[in-house]
């Protein structure tokens, strides 16, 4: 390979919408970021709603910036991907419109109802002991909120899709996805890579027409060229293509080279996950179906914190305004400044431990937030600490849970999202698992991992593999301390793993009250 190649990453976040410039070498050659101000926006408590051309502008905006900063690399590009947040949904409308705001995968609704399950159906399900998840299934979808309580908006809707299709469709006018981007309470099947039939068991928890659905096609598959009118609004070629990948999620496993039973990736991004690759269709829960792997044939099967680094935001509102001062005044982040004091406080928080459940997930819907230990000789950095363990305590959980399902064991932890950036929680993680962490080239990981397969179908590298040994590569590892390794290992097994199982009846209790 003798020249560098480049591609166009566009990745939307929650908190920010991202235009990278990737070589073939993994590196990133320039960026643009236009935050989300707001975020997403809350008619009632709970709701967390945005409306999808808001996204396509700050695709818009973030592509000019590149345009405009980088002319000489961004006329080099050959193809665009994209990349997205999970569980966001949009009712797209006969004009091709949407309908409503998109609801974002952080909302927290409910609908009323139960699937309507045929009674054999109903009775083997129940068999299993599912019947509780699958109903919450259903309630958090947002397409059954929709029906229940926006059926004029449900009628109009002609295409139910994710905000990663949307945005394809504005891209290319073309209403497809990749199938390793369908990740939203939709009736796919996951083992079979194609929508659930009609006669599915669990069909009815998400029960859309089959023509409301999108196209589905193969990571790498080429979605179409974009059209004229994105290509004024971007600033881009027409003759260039959009190239599907996957989700966030999902680019970030491919971007830290995690392809094996081997390789744990750890998101600590919005929602902290453990998740691995195999060739295998493992079920990280019953009912529970792994995702769709970016890498051809494969399976991400994954256990998520919904308000994994989420915290870190809540904290630092609700109790770091003197950190927050001072980063204005020395222009470093506040996380930075946090960061640097977790060395005052020991492992095990002298005591303090935190369940980070502020969401609950499938497995465990009583689930709440907890703080368990408090002395007087605790402070908010103690909390901050017990916020960084905690998280790690719930993906401990996970990670343990699935090589027990799996029969094997993690050899390597690899780290991305915002929280990977931070050394000392690089070192911490390290210290709770046991394990190894690395740190690969840039954080920027979902963006090496949406660029990879665009590269194998431009035919710059003849496979994945290839692809990742020129594109990923490690710059730091963190080994872990023995000594507090003991610490964690007994906190996690004498105390940790005893919190649900003893608070999930007051936790049940404690819910009426919300």
């Amino acid at each position: 390979m003798k020249n560098t190649h480049v591609v166009l990453v566009f990745d939307i976040g929650t908190q920010s919408t991202r235009a990278l410039l990737v070589s073939s070498e993994g590196k990133i050659l320039a960026k643009a970021q236009k935050g989300h101000h707001p975020a997403y926006i809350s008619k009632k408590s709970g709701w967390a709603e945005q409306d999808p051309d808001f996204y396509y502008q700050n695709l818009c905006r973030v592509s000019w910036q590149l345009r405009e900063s980088f002319p000489e690399i961004f006329a080099q590009v050959e193809a665009v991907t994209l990349t997205t947040i999970r569980c966001t949904s949009v009712c797209v409308g006969r004009d091709g419109r949407p309908l409503r705001p998109a609801i974002l995968w952080l909302d927290q609704r409910r609908a009323s109802g139960k699937p309507r399950m045929k009674p054999w159906a109903a009775a083997a399900i129940k068999a299993v002991g599912m019947t509780k998840t699958l109903n919450l299934q259903y309630q958090k979808s947002h397409c059954n909120w929709i029906r229940e309580n926006e059926p004029d908006i449900w009628a109009k809707t002609k295409k139910y899709v994710l905000l990663s299709t949307y945005l394809n469709y504005r891209l290319t006018g073309r209403m497809a996805d990749s199938t390793a981007s369908i990740v939203g309470y939709l009736p796919y099947d996951f083992k079979n890579r194609r929508w659930k039939k009609a006669n599915d068991l669990v069909r009815p928890v998400f029960d859309i027409p089959d023509e409301m659905m999108c196209e589905l096609v193969p990571p790498g598959a080429y979605i179409g060229s974009l059209t004229k009118e994105a290509a004024e609004d971007l600033g881009l070629s027409s003759k260039l293509k959009l190239i599907a990948t996957g989700t966030d999620k999902a680019c970030e496993i491919l971007g830290l080279g995690c392809v094996s039973k081997k390789r744990a990736a750890f998101s600590f991004g919005t929602t902290a996950t453990v998740t691995f690759t195999t060739g295998e269709y493992l079920e990280p829960e019953t009912f529970i179906p792994p995702y769709d792997a970016i890498l051809p044939g494969h399976f991400n099967p994954e256990i998520e914190i919904f308000r994994g680094y989420w915290l870190i935001s809540w904290f630092k509102k609700e109790f770091a305004q003197k950190e927050v001062m001072e980063a204005i005044e020395t222009k470093v982040q506040p996380e930075e400044l946090l960061n640097k004091r977790l060395k005052e406080v020991p492992a095990g928080c002298q005591g303090l431990l935190l369940q980070p459940y502020f969401t609950p997930n499938l497995t465990m819907p009583e689930a709440k937030g907890s703080v368990i230990g408090l002395s007087d000789v605790h402070t908010r950095i103690h909390l901050y600490r017990a916020i960084i363990e905690g998280i790690n305590f719930a993906l401990m959980d996970g990670m343990r849970h699935m090589e027990k399902r799996g029969n094997f064991r993690f050899e390597e932890i690899r780290v991305g999202g915002g929280g990977a950036q931070s050394s000392e929680i690089c070192q911490i993680t390290a210290d709770m698992f046991g394990l190894p962490v690395v740190r690969t080239q840039t954080y920027e990981v979902s963006g090496i991992g949406s660029a990879i397969p665009a590269f194998v179908t431009l035919g710059v590298f003849d496979d994945y593999k290839e692809a990742i040994s020129h594109m990923v590569h490690k710059k730091e590892v963190f080994k872990p301390d023995k000594r507090q390794h003991a610490v964690y290992k007994m906190l996690y097994e004498d105390v940790y793993k005893q919190i649900y199982p003893n608070l999930a009846g007051i936790y049940e209790k404690m819910s009426k009250l919300s």
